[in-house]
C-alpha cells in the first residue's frame, strides 16, 4: 500500500476546476476551444484556419485567449465567457467517491480557476460537490490577469487570508503551481490529461505531490489526518 502524507499543517485547500476536479477524459476543453474558435470567427471576421491561429497565438503570449483579445481587440470578456462556457455538461458526472473525500477532509476547500464563476457552479453542481466550496476566485475577480502570473496569487491569498504555508493548492497544469511553491504553498500536480502543455517546463520541478487520482488521494490524505488524529 502506497503511504500517503496526513499533510496535517493544511488548514486551506485551493483546488484548479478544470480537468482536475472532473476526469480530463471528459473533455470539456474541446467543447470550450471550438467555441472560443467560432467567437474569433464571428467578432473579427476571420475564417476558421485564420481564427485558431491567433488563438493559439494569444494563449501562447497572454497566458489566455481572452486576455490577448482584450488587450489587442478590447474584446468584452463578459460577453466572451458566457459564449465560450455555454457547453453540454453531460460527460461529467456526479461523483460519491470526491463527494466524500472533500467531506471528510478538514480544512476550507476554495476554486481558484481562469474560468468564470457561473462555468465554476455548473461544473460544482454538476458533480454534486458544491457544498463543500466555501468560496472562489474567477478570471474576474483576477481582473482577467490568469494564473500563472504571480499577482494574481497574492490576490486570491490576500482575498481569502489565506497563510500560504498552511495551505495546498491542486492542479492540472504544472507550470501554474510554480507561483504557489514560491509562496510556500504545498503544491499536488494531478497529471490527468497527458497533454505536453500540462506538464512541468524543461527545468522546472514545481510539485511536492504528483498524483494521477484526485479522489483516491484525498480519500488518503483524510485516512492518514484521522488516523493521527486518534494515536
Amino acid at each position: 500500500m502506497t503511504t500517503i502524507a496526513p499533510l496535517h499543517h493544511v488548514e486551506s485547500w485551493v483546488f484548479d476546476l478544470d480537468n482536475t476536479l472532473y476526469p480530463a477524459s471528459c473533455d470539456l476543453f474541446s467543447q470550450v476551444d471550438r467555441r472560443m474558435g467560432e467567437f474569433i470567427c464571428r467578432e473579427l471576421a476571420l475564417d476558421s484556419v485564420a481564427a485558431r491561429a491567433l488563438q493559439k497565438q494569444y494563449f501562447r503570449e497572454h497566458g489566455t485567449t481572452l486576455r490577448g483579445l482584450m488587450t489587442v481587440h478590447g474584446i468584452d470578456p463578459a460577453a466572451f465567457l458566457d459564449y465560450v462556457h455555454d457547453i453540454d455538461l453531460t460527460p461529467v458526472a456526479v461523483s460519491a467517491a470526491l463527494d466524500d473525500a472533500l467531506g471528510r477532509l478538514e480544512g476550507r476547500k476554495l476554486i481558484f480557476t481562469n474560468g468564470s464563476v457561473a462555468h465554476a457552479e455548473r461544473i460544482l453542481e454538476k458533480l454534486g460537490v458544491a457544498r463543500h466550496f466555501d468560496d472562489m476566485v474567477d478570471i474576474v475577480a483576477s481582473d482577467y490577469v490568469p494564473k500563472p502570473d504571480p499577482a494574481t496569487y497574492d490576490r486570491m491569498i490576500a482575498r481569502f487570508g489565506i497563510a500560504p504555508g498552511r495551505s495546498a493548492m491542486v492542479e492540472d497544469i504544472a507550470r501554474n503551481l510554480t507561483p504557489a511553491r514560491a509562496l510556500g504553498m504545498t503544491t499536488v500536480w494531478l497529471r490527468g490529461g497527458g497533454e505536453d502543455w500540462a506538464s512541468p517546463d524543461d527545468g522546472d520541478d514545481p510539485a511536492d505531490h504528483v498524483i494521477d487520482d484526485l479522489e483516491g488521494w484525498l480519500t488518503g490524505v483524510a485516512d492518514a489526518r484521522e488516523r493521527m488524529a486518534i494515536t
